[in-house]
């Protein structure tokens, strides 16, 4: 009996990608989108965790990707 990695693997890696501000920042402080500023606001975590939320939901219960070791 192996354990399901996939959840786990999604979670992180689309918590890496949608950092606010490490790729890009949605929306940003002076324009609508920015690329790599480093930055972030109150607003840009609630639409950057709001968009995870959407991804991850998709990818693991619509989706139901699985990865066993």
């Amino acid at each position: 009996m192996s354990a399901d990695w996939g959840p786990v693997i999604i979670a992180v890696a689309l918590f890496i990608l949608l950092s606010p501000g490490l790729l890009f920042q949605l929306p940003a402080r002076t324009r609508v989108m920015e690329f790599g500023n480093m930055s972030t606001s109150g607003i840009s975590i609630l639409v950057h965790a709001i968009i995870y939320f959407c991804i991850l939901t998709i990818l693991i219960i619509a989706i139901q990707i699985h990865i066993h070791f």
